[in-house]
């Protein structure tokens, strides 16, 4: 005999399970990830409730967010459920999330270490799925004058102008700069053109007086600096 699944809906649940009187209830910390996803998309699909499409979308990424946070619209609309409208919810509530972590950079002020250089720029890189160059100017104190974005390439690489980034440097007084860029791989070994690139802009710096500290590649929360490597 054939038995009929009662698949039981959100609104079927005991109340202080729902997510969002959950949260009302209980407060926002109480609620596990694939909660709080489901207050965002509202809704699940004909054989799934919005908490557990959301738990099929967590197990998909092993249930990191910082993996969440890489996919955009087109692969979220890829699960059952998830419209474009649902996956701009998704994509602009965890992009929030990456600016907050970032939002304290505004009172780091020197750079006196890779490190430094890499907790300011890390949040403008974070889950990109392409390469970009960014460079981050500084006075003669060390202390940062500007972030400026270059150029932005494929999964592969960008191409950057040397003539640029000193018209850049040049423009805002800068007495020294960090090169950096992202290696959306994970992998943060650098390439040949990535240590030549480095090498010919330290040599036209000492020529106008423009000091390159360092050219560090970044992906998401790990970093690995040319300059203490010994590449440059």
């Amino acid at each position: 005999m054939h038995y009929y699944e009662n698949k039981l809906g959100i609104k079927s649940w005991a109340e202080a399970d729902r997510p969002r009187e959950k949260l009302l209830q209980q407060g926002r910390r109480q609620l596990t990830d694939a909660e709080l996803i489901a207050i965002l998309i509202g809704s699940g699909n004909k054989n799934e409730t919005a908490v557990d499409l959301s738990k099929r979308i967590l197990s998909s990424c092993q249930n990191d967010l910082d993996k969440l946070s890489q996919l955009g619209v087109k692969e979220l609309s890829r699960f059952k459920g998830i419209g474009e409208a649902k996956a701009i919810t998704i994509v602009a509530a965890l992009e929030l999330g990456r600016r907050r972590n970032g939002s304290n950079t505004a009172e780091i002020q020197k750079v006196l270490s890779s490190r430094d250089a890499f907790k300011i720029i890390k949040t403008e890189l974070a889950d990109l799925p392409h390469e970009e160059f960014w460079l981050l100017l500084l006075n003669r104190a060390n202390v940062m004058i500007g972030k400026h974005f270059m150029s932005k390439g494929g999964q592969a690489g960008t191409v950057i102008d040397p003539k640029m980034v000193f018209k850049i440097a040049i423009e805002h007084s800068a007495a020294s700069m960090v090169l950096v860029h992202n290696h959306p791989s994970g992998n943060l070994t650098p390439s040949s053109s990535d240590i030549d690139i480095s090498k010919k802009l330290v040599e036209l710096g000492n020529l106008m007086e423009v000091r390159i500290f360092d050219h560090i590649i970044v992906y998401n929360n790990d970093f690995l600096s040319l300059a203490d490597e010994g590449y440059i």
